[in-house]
């Protein structure tokens, strides 16, 4: 007589089988992640030192691990949705969105990179916080000119965060990037104000200084 268990073997064979090919997914699905977040970190530092070919020549290279790491975890789904595949795909998204704006050209979608939309909107919104970076980096070379237009495109981003009414199960911590958004255009508009009447009260100076000098008997400023 066959025992009711007879069958028990051949299903944990099966089940050794499926859980070593998950961890040896889950194993190289790691290496890849860290790999292309240090690239993309590794990017946007490369922007601000305005090291543009080189932010550029990383994130190509992150961009291949991305697409390995889907390749890898093709059969495991529930592995492609965890949280340090998120993290990896947002912080890609946040060098690429970095250098294009930085660098004044169009903003990638979606599509273009490859990534979800969750990933897509967190990577967007935190790249809010290197255009502020960028900003007080200008602002302190004397150098006013884009200064507007990069807070004008904060603003929109945040503007399209807002909207994103859903379940954070789907949007996978936006609301909070979006919540830290809001900051930071705060703290940047209040230093963007404080620079532009900096600016203001120099070209003030520097005309009443002209007018002074302009008046009979003024001693010329050597030099």
């Amino acid at each position: 007589m066959d025992r009711l268990t007879d069958r028990l073997e051949a299903i944990g064979e099966r089940a050794r089988f499926f859980f070593s090919a998950k961890d040896q997914a889950r194993e190289r699905a790691l290496e890849l992640c860290r790999e292309a977040t240090r690239l993309s970190t590794n990017a946007i530092r490369a922007v601000h030192r305005q090291e543009y070919t080189e932010a550029k020549d990383a994130l190509s290279r992150a961009r291949a691990l991305l697409k390995e790491l889907s390749q890898t975890l093709a059969d495991h789904p529930d592995l492609f949705y965890s949280g340090y595949v998120h993290d990896a795909t947002k912080e890609f998204v946040e060098g690429c969105v970095t250098l294009a704006l930085v660098q004044g050209k169009e903003l990638p979608s979606p599509e273009d990179l490859g990534v979800s939309h969750a990933a897509y909107l967190n990577g967007l919104g935190e790249a809010v916080g290197e255009l502020r970076r960028y900003l007080l980096d200008t602002i302190r070379r004397g150098d006013l000119s884009r200064c507007e237009e990069v807070m004008a495109t904060m603003d929109d981003v945040y503007g399209i965060l807002v909207t994103m009414d859903f379940p954070e199960a789907l949007t996978q911590g936006l609301r909070r990037t979006t919540d830290a958004v809001r900051g930071i255009l705060e703290k940047t508009r209040g230093d963007l104000t404080v620079a532009f009447e900096q600016r203001s009260l120099q070209k003030q100076l520097e005309a009443l200084e002209e007018k002074l000098r302009a008046l009979p008997g003024t001693p010329r400023k050597k030099g």
